[in-house]
């Protein structure tokens, strides 16, 4: 006669791994697909691509906080509105060629990457491009040619030279744009956003 206790006993918790194993599958499961629905372009925190035809800027939410994107009037980028389907096709090139340029390597994006250089994630509202009216200008001259323009701020880390073309340099702007308009709960931290009229 066993005289091993039930809570003892090793096939009960080889049935209880499998369970729980099977109930936090399933947990998981469901997980990504709520993450995925409230990351997905077009949510109430990631706003649609077409955002790049607005004027995006930071406010101060007293009650949460921290900074929070502010959608503002109509701005379209370089001076054009586009539909969905051509915002879309300017910010997934943009990056796309992040991806493929590996900026990455040097730059943070939402988090992720590294911290040499500058985090992009609100690059479009950093005061190093200076007054609103020139920062396409100022963005797209530094991306064809960053070793005349560059911006080291005395830090001696410049950007290397990555041959973009135009298109390609467009369509990160565009992209800047873009992730500049994701409610990112304050992330960066203590970033200061580029002056606002009436700040």
């Amino acid at each position: 006669m066993s005289t091993t206790l039930w809570w003892a006993s090793e096939e009960f918790w080889r049935k209880t791994a499998v369970w729980v194993t099977a109930f936090m599958a399933v947990v998981l499961i469901f997980l990504t697909f709520d993450s995925v629905k409230k990351i997905t372009a077009g949510s109430q925190r990631v706003p649609a691509y077409t955002v790049i035809n607005q004027r995006i800027y930071y406010r101060w939410n007293a009650e949460r906080g921290m900074q929070e994107p502010v959608i503002g009037d109509e701005a379209p980028l370089f001076g054009q509105k586009l539909d969905a389907d051509a915002a879309w096709a300017l910010v997934d090139k943009g990056k796309l060629t992040i991806q493929a340029r590996n900026c990455m390597n040097c730059h943070t994006l939402l988090g992720n990457g590294a911290y040499y250089a500058p985090d992009l994630t609100k690059a479009w509202l950093d005061p190093a491009w200076a007054a609103e009216p020139v920062r396409e200008t100022l963005m797209l001259q530094f991306l064809l040619d960053p070793e005349t323009n560059a911006r080291g701020f005395g830090s001696n880390r410049k950007m290397p030279n990555l041959h973009l073309t135009e298109d390609e340099a467009r369509g990160i702007i565009a992209y800047l744009k873009w992730m500049s308009a994701i409610d990112t709960n304050g992330f960066p931290r203590n970033f200061k956003p580029i002056a606002q009229p009436g700040d």
